[in-house]
């Protein structure tokens, strides 16, 4: 099920034109000149510095973000915006410690703050999402850069713009946006 809304502004602090969207958003620049703060009326939403959803990410739930650039350290402002559905059911994918499905293979189907210490690896260089809507993240503890995952097969990070990076910890995204 879609559900969720959020209203981007020019400016911070919910200043200057505004743009509603209910959907994705592979390029911002065709409702706004820019992007610097924006209102999360319902759902949860991942907006990125580039357009085509790529660049940086960052996971927004409902709330008010008056100027994202000094809360999340963006360089650039948002440029497109996904919309994640609402899952109801079960969690799980699979981690694999090299790229394309290559080194030890471990099954997730809940939470893990540290993929290094839990299985023995490395960290996460390639997954594969069976079931849900993850936040993987650069660090332990959810810390760092993050990228979002939704169903489907990973064999690379690189065309997100994570060449080389091994993840170290990843989480659910879970109906209680």
């Amino acid at each position: 099920t879609m559900h969720g809304k959020i209203i981007f502004y020019e400016d911070r602090n919910f200043q200057g034109r505004s743009y509603e969207c209910d959907s994705d958003c592979s390029d911002m620049s065709s409702h706004l000149s820019r992007c610097n703060s924006c209102r999360v009326k319902s759902g949860c939403f991942v907006v990125y510095d580039h357009p085509n959803y790529m660049g940086m990410q960052y996971f927004l739930r409902k709330g008010e973000y008056s100027d994202y650039q000094r809360m999340m350290g963006f360089s650039d402002c948002i440029r497109s915006c996904r919309m994640i559905p609402l899952h109801k059911g079960p969690y799980r994918l699979r981690i694999y410690e090299m790229e394309n499905f290559g080194g030890q293979m471990n099954e997730l189907v809940d939470d893990c703050d540290n993929i290094q210490s839990r299985f023995r690896i490395s960290g996460c260089m390639s997954c594969h999402v069976m079931d849900g809507h993850w936040l993987m993240y650069e660090q332990p503890n959810y810390r760092g850069r993050m990228l979002y995952l939704r169903p489907g097969e990973y064999r690379s990070f690189s065309e997100s713009g994570y060449d080389g990076i091994r993840f170290m910890s990843i989480r659910r995204i879970t109906d209680s946006c």
